[in-house]
């Protein structure tokens, strides 16, 4: 998978909002740098220049998967982009039901990362849900990266360039996620999967 691909979700939710003014800010200082306009970082992450303006002037929370596009087009991490201080606490907890942690969630997928969103830095951490006959097909993406996936529940087929691996429940595969990669379920039954995403040098 690489990163969670780019369908988009049926009912998205938006980044926490605690951190959605710092992400606005974020998003302003990032594409500054870059000496972009609207205009051209629209053009980079398929996001709308409007939607970009409101983002930048704190005026919406975006949804996950659009701030991971936003994300993908400065070349960083997605927990890179939404990082911001937070208070300080032993022990941090991802909620079950909280979705504002869903990248995708639809009749055959349901993603959701199981890190928080500000820690999510060179390793990202996921759950993946899918029904019988569902996939999740990636591009090449970061060079460098690589995926570690483990089955919990049901069966997948991992493709990852010429490599094809079927995978039961037990099973966990390592393999590249900077060429065409694809996770499919291949069983009778939904399919529980902890994918882990590490990033390389970029």
């Amino acid at each position: 998978m690489g990163r969670p691909p780019k369908q988009k979700p049926q009912a998205p939710s938006a980044v926490a909002s605690a951190k959605a003014d710092a992400l606005g800010d974020r998003v302003k200082e990032l594409r500054q740098k870059k000496g972009w306009t609207l205009d051209q970082l629209s053009g980079a992450c398929g996001v709308s220049r409007s939607m970009l303006s409101q983002i930048e002037r704190n005026g919406v929370n975006p949804t996950v998967a659009v701030a991971l596009r936003i994300a993908q087009a400065f070349g960083i991490a997605l927990g890179s982009l939404v990082d911001a201080p937070v208070a300080a606490a032993k022990i941090e907890v991802v909620r079950a039901d909280d979705r504002s942690t869903h990248f995708r969630s639809d009749k055959d997928c349901r993603i959701r990362t199981l890190s928080p969103l500000h820690l999510e830095k060179e390793v990202e951490f996921y759950e993946i849900r899918m029904r019988p006959g569902g996939a999740l097909r990636s591009a090449p993406h970061f060079p460098g990266t690589r995926e570690i996936l483990t089955v919990h529940q049901g069966t997948v087929r991992v493709t990852s360039g010429g490599g094809v691996q079927e995978l039961g429940a037990g099973d966990s595969a390592h393999y590249p996620a900077d060429v065409p990669h694809e996770i499919a379920n291949t069983g009778r039954d939904g399919v529980v999967a902890y994918l882990v995403e590490l990033y390389g040098d970029r």
